[in-house]
């Protein structure tokens, strides 16, 4: 029985030990799925990728007609290349025609993509049990692997980074590792000829920049800074941002702010109640998130919150007058941070 950690998938792909055989990579990262699948069969191809036979098939064409997975397996290529037969969307239903290839594979590779898996799923549970057959359980990014997948994909093509480039990329990027290798690939097109890359260039192009502003107009708001609030929500609207959205984020917003006092209150530190988020604030908000919840006590983000929801309300009724009633709301908040 063979049934690999997702730490030693890695290492596995580098070096199989098997060339022929039953392999599922499975997992709830989609992404890192198809990547390890492709990984593997690029690697089971050999020196010569163009020379093996690769058959794709779908999970619903297996569902559809079952017997053509061995037919596929035991055809052999007309260029005498090595057959890969891959199988996207695999599942239970595959559990049948897989018996009788599970020890004698006809020299195919049997590549399964899969989701998520119990330990007692019938599929992983027929793969991990062949002798001839390896599972490679694909799970979300950790903050290490993260961190070792974009520096390798820079050092790879040369390219320097300024010292805080990683750590904005591990704030901005998700878990699903397709998401990540497209934006990876992204700056490092962006990077090809200068070999260099700022935090600035990670924030232009990778960053949310419709969440950036909402979030410039929430800060501003909630830290007393009238000029920096008026900037901001003139970006945002003459970027088309619905007012009623940005009265829906700053609910949220003030809601959160009110929900994390009650922590100052009962002892902590503003900044231990911050690092305690999960997930955390983006580091470039820090600070003033800190300020915000030193400037504000529970009665007055009460306040703040029923001018809000008021505001909101009023928008709905008037239509027409959602800008002047949120430019009206969100002003008189910041003037009443100013105040403290």
């Amino acid at each position: 029985m063979t049934a690999l950690k997702a730490h030693e998938v890695a290492r596995f792909l580098a070096r199989p030990d098997l060339d022929a055989g039953i392999f599922l990579a499975y997992g709830p990262d989609a992404g890192l799925v198809r990547e390890t699948a492709q990984r593997l069969i690029r690697k089971l191809s050999g020196d010569d990728p163009d020379y093996a036979s690769v058959v794709t098939l779908d999970g619903s064409e297996v569902d559809a007609d079952p017997s053509i997975l061995a037919v596929e397996a035991k055809t052999i290529s007309l260029f005498g290349g090595k057959r890969i037969v891959r199988v996207r969307g695999a599942g239970k239903s595959l559990v049948m025609p897989l018996s009788e290839l599970r020890d004698n594979p006809a020299g195919a590779a049997i590549v399964l993509e899969a989701g998520n898996l119990t330990p007692k799923d019938a599929l992983r549970a027929l793969v991990e049990a062949a002798k001839l057959g390896r599972a490679l359980p694909c799970f979300p990014d950790s903050d290490e692997t993260l961190q070792a997948l974009i520096s390798e994909s820079f050092n790879k093509q040369g390219i320097r980074v300024d010292s805080d480039v990683v750590t904005t990329l591990r704030e901005i990027l998700g878990n699903d590792r397709e998401i990540t290798r497209r934006e990876l690939e992204k700056l490092t097109l962006y990077a090809a000829a200068s070999k260099v890359l700022t935090r600035e260039d990670v924030l232009l192009l990778c960053a949310d920049n419709g969440m950036l502003v909402i979030d410039a107009i929430l800060d501003a708001a909630g830290s007393g800074h009238a000029e920096r609030l008026e900037l901001a929500l003139n970006r945002a609207l003459s970027s088309a941002v619905d007012p009623q959205r940005l009265l829906a984020m700053a609910t949220i917003h003030f809601a959160n702010l009110r929900r994390w006092r009650t922590e100052v209150d009962a002892g902590k530190s503003p900044r231990q109640v911050l690092e305690g988020l999960r997930p955390r604030p983006h580091f470039s908000r820090a600070s003033t998130l800190e300020q915000q919840l030193r400037l504000w006590s529970d009665m007055a983000l009460a306040a703040a919150s029923e001018r809000i929801l008021n505001a909101t309300a009023e928008s709905r009724r008037r239509p027409a007058l959602a800008e002047a009633t949120l430019r009206r709301a969100l002003l008189a908040i910041c003037m009443m941070a100013a105040a403290h």
